[in-house]
């Protein structure tokens, strides 16, 4: 995934706001803090909201991506 200027790195692309509250709050019982980014667009009906990404900082990325992996074995 992407690192950006101020040291986080996306983990998760979702199109959905309510998956990427779901996923922070997962890491988050896991001890990795994370945010959303890209989700303020109103216009997400029509089809022109850009995509919400979760990001980690850097140092949490491989746990995190550790998680992400356990997760979608259970599945």
């Amino acid at each position: 995934m992407t690192t950006d200027t101020q040291g986080f790195k996306t983990v998760a692309v979702f199109n959905e706001k309510f998956q990427a509250d779901l996923l922070v709050a997962k890491l988050g019982d896991n001890g990795i803090p994370a945010g959303v980014f890209g989700a303020d667009s109103s216009f997400t009906g029509l089809g022109l909201a850009k995509p919400i990404e979760v990001k980690v900082n850097e140092s949490d990325y491989e746990a995190a991506m550790s998680i992400l992996a356990a997760a979608d074995k259970a599945e």
